[in-house]
């Protein structure tokens, strides 16, 4: 056991020099890292097993997590280590045999200039009640977007901010903010449960780390409608793909009252992607989508199909589509023609954009 344990750690820190985003384990393979988006194995290092893989990642679990893990098959949760990184793990079982990919987390949480995010998102954090959206495929960074947006409250406002993660990724070190990070699983049963009892509080910022279903989007939607100021995430791929969602998700007799509320809470989407530089590294391309008087109408009338071209024509009031941000990458020589095609929504709209 002593050995699977000195083996992780060589494995965890490995990852953080290398400067990888995921850690992977699995028999049959070489450690795996995923870097600037590419899977690299490490040849250097011998090929698992399966008994390996069982050891290492039974190495990543405590005492709880191993019987969770006996009768789940899988299990997610987040650690920290050395005190410069956390690791966001799934372990899992595949064919039979325990495989864990493992996501690591930086401890400091980066401003938005460092992120190399548009200056607009900080108006997001202004208002004192409403609904912001991050969303995107996983793995493109809506979670660290939102620490950096949390984050800048922590600075600048004397509020109570309470965060409901699954599980807790980024730790934050309270400022001017009285900031309370609630686990589910470990300290709430669920989502839900604990954005109710939000209520009951005494909270003026709501965390959302994902809205997994309908209760939970009506409780946050709600939440905005009730004097809070309320961020979540949603896997979606597009400012006007999230309201769909969002609607869609209620039945039919329930779909006016939300279009009524959303359009009356909602401040923003935001929608992003990381995209590889050319130099290495990756870059974000974004959306943003700014709630206003025409946005608001288009939600109730129910003419959700139009918002993309409210977006494109509204660049003077801060929004952005993606392809905008694509076509600036392109431009700035950061990104290559070919991976601003592979991301884009509308690679056809994207060429005449650059034709120009």
């Amino acid at each position: 056991m002593e050995n699977y344990q000195r083996e992780i750690d060589e494995l965890l820190l490995l990852a953080a020099e290398q400067g990888a985003s995921d850690l992977h384990i699995a028999p049959g393979r070489h450690p795996t890292l995923r870097i600037d988006g590419e899977l690299v194995q490490l040849t250097q290092r011998p090929m698992i097993t399966p008994e390996i893989s069982e050891g290492l990642c039974m190495a990543l679990m405590n005492k709880d997590q191993k019987e969770f893990f006996k009768k789940e098959k899988e299990l997610d949760f987040a650690f920290g280590f050395k005190d410069k990184m956390r690791f966001r793990t799934n372990v899992y079982e595949q064919k039979g045999y325990i495989s864990a990919s493992l996501r690591l987390v930086s401890h400091k949480i980066r401003t938005l200039e460092e992120l190399h995010l548009p200056p607009v998102l900080r108006e997001f954090t202004r208002p004192s009640q409403g609904f912001v959206l991050l969303v995107g495929p996983t793995g493109h960074g809506k979670s660290t977007t939102l620490a950096a947006l949390i984050d800048e409250i922590n600075h600048k406002r004397n509020d109570h901010v309470i965060t409901i993660e699954d599980p807790i990724e980024y730790i934050f070190t309270p400022d001017k903010a009285m900031i309370d990070q609630r686990e589910v699983g470990s300290d709430t049963f669920s989502f839900n449960t604990a954005l109710r009892s939000v209520f009951r509080q005494d909270a003026d910022v709501v965390m959302l780390g994902e809205m997994r279903d309908r209760e939970t989007i009506s409780t946050a939607v709600t939440a905005a409608e009730t004097g809070h100021l309320v961020f979540a995430t949603l896997h979606t791929n597009s400012a006007s793909q999230t309201i769909d969602r969002i609607i869609d998700s209620f039945p039919p007799e329930q779909q006016s009252q939300i279009r009524y509320q959303l359009s009356a809470t909602l401040l923003g989407i935001v929608s992003q992607r990381l995209i590889p530089r050319v130099d290495g590294g990756l870059v974000p391309a974004v959306e943003v989508l700014i709630s206003n008087y025409a946005v608001r109408n288009l939600i109730r009338e129910n003419k959700i199909h139009q918002i993309d071209l409210v977006i494109e024509t509204s660049t003077e009031k801060g929004m952005i589509s993606l392809n905008k941000s694509l076509s600036e990458l392109v431009r700035q020589g950061q990104i290559s023609l070919e991976n601003a095609e592979i991301y884009s929504l509308n690679p056809s709209e994207l060429s005449s954009l650059l034709a120009h």
